[in-house]
């Protein structure tokens, strides 16, 4: 397998990949520990901006790692016969009270999916669901062409 051609996506590529979309890996940082996970998210290409909904627990890793206030970084990405593409979106993420919310931005939570099934250890009751944004300090998309024949 051989890389052909590697370029840099332009922003209107970006938006376009990003809107047909919706899952990706967001990873946290704080100090030397990350911390990976999948989500889905609604993406706002007019502000450029990502909407994700965290579902945690109180005492749960992720609770603990979104409360450090970490920097983020969102990865989405695709597969498709020659072709892979890639998206990085590196900011922080701010917490987001739904009184706060406009119309735009329901909007675009109602654009992130939930999973098929949820698997919970605790009942519902005991779930902390929170809506977050991530507004890039960077974005950057790459296509790469790969011959898979060799």
């Amino acid at each position: 397998m051989a890389i052909d051609q590697e370029t840099e996506m332009t922003d209107a590529e970006i938006d376009d990949f990003l809107s047909r979309h919706e899952t990706g890996v967001l990873s946290l940082a704080r100090t030397d520990d990350p911390y990976a996970i999948p989500i889905s998210y609604g993406y706002d290409d007019d502000d450029r901006v990502f909407y994700m909904r965290m579902v945690s627990t109180p005492d749960s890793e992720k609770r603990q790692f979104l409360e450090s206030a970490p920097q983020a970084r969102l990865v989405v990405y695709d597969d498709a016969g020659s072709t892979y593409r890639s998206v990085i979106a590196t900011g922080s993420l701010e917490s987001i009270e739904p009184s706060e919310l406009t119309a735009g931005q329901i909007a675009q939570y109602g654009d992130t999916k939930r999973p098929l099934f949820e698997i919970w250890a605790e009942g519902k009751e005991a779930l902390n669901i929170e809506l977050y944004r991530l507004t890039p300090a960077s974005l950057d998309g790459r296509r790469t062409e790969i011959d898979r024949e060799e």
